[in-house]
């Protein structure tokens, strides 16, 4: 099937329902201004968004990509697996989400606790009060220590406080991607390897681990992404021809959390047309004949 290449996409983007600053239905609105044709919701570890997108999607002409963003553990590195056409009404599927958000609140609880320890007026109250309606994650923690004077910057916080292996950090729960990819699969969706660049491998160990993923069912990976340095996406696009599966593309837009990240451009490199997503359309046509 031919698909408008002229027409544009990202299959990467965060609301307020994780660590975006744009609610779902902004997000939209922000989709479309920028001329997008498509955009995937991929929370992080949530669908909560997707139904308040797809009504404000429906309103802008907008298409949207029901997806999820899964945090895993690999040997101790933290990969991204994303699911796209999600099916946020499978009850095991919701039952696996609300573990992950139980894990997340407990762990939140933690992560105040200790920072209160550090003499920080910070409580799950009050980060529950300034941002109603969102999913507390650190860049929540991370805007309340800076708004409220506590802490200089963002960056001090995460370097000082929060950021991995830093006192007040508390590790999170985490699958492995292969459970990730089942458990796509068992909300019906497609599974994806996120931001391959990111995991710094090299590259015997990322040609062994893509491998591993392929023979566990993942259907692409992200071969298209903000952060690519020059012949990275050309590589990706090798590696996802090896082992027959597609590419994805996506900025990885969180707002003003990312605020040098744009959607749609990402650093203003990306240019992801829409046949990316008629081929992972057609994969999921085909699965269901």
């Amino acid at each position: 099937m031919d698909y408008n290449d002229k027409k544009l996409i990202d299959l990467h983007a965060h609301s307020t329902e994780s660590d975006g600053t744009y609610t779902p239905e902004a997000l939209m609105g922000l989709a479309k201004k920028c001329g997008l044709s498509a955009v995937a919701l991929t929370d992080h570890d949530s669908i909560s968004g997707i139904a308040k997108a797809q009504s404000a999607a429906e309103q802008l002409g907008l298409e949207l990509v029901p997806g999820i963003e899964l945090s895993t553990d690999y040997h101790g590195m933290e990969i991204h697996i994303l699911g796209y056409y999600i099916d946020t009404e499978n009850p095991e599927f919701l039952k696996r989400l609300k573990e992950f958000v139980d894990n997340r609140d407990n762990r939140n609880e933690k992560m105040a606790a200790l920072l209160q320890k550090e003499g920080f007026g910070i409580t799950m109250d009050a980060l529950y009060n300034e941002n109603p309606d969102s999913v507390i994650t650190r860049a929540h923690f991370a805007k309340f220590l800076v708004e409220h004077g506590f802490v200089k910057d963002r960056e001090t916080v995460f370097r000082e406080y929060l950021g991995d292996g830093c006192r007040c950090c508390v590790p999170r729960e985490k699958i492995t991607p292969y459970e990730a990819i089942r458990l796509i699969q068992t909300g019906g969706g497609l599974a994806f390897f996120a931001h391959p660049v990111l995991c710094h491998m090299e590259e015997g160990e990322l040609h062994g681990f893509t491998k591993s993923l392929a023979e566990a069912g993942l259907t692409g990976l992200e071969a298209i992404y903000s952060k690519n340095r020059p012949g990275d996406e050309e590589r990706f696009r090798k590696l996802a021809e090896e082992f027959g599966l597609l590419i994805s593309g996506g900025s990885d837009f969180h707002g003003d959390n990312k605020p040098d990240i744009h959607l749609g451009a990402g650093m203003g490199n990306l240019s992801i047309p829409y046949g990316v997503l008629g081929q992972i359309k057609d994969k999921c046509k085909n699965r269901a004949i």
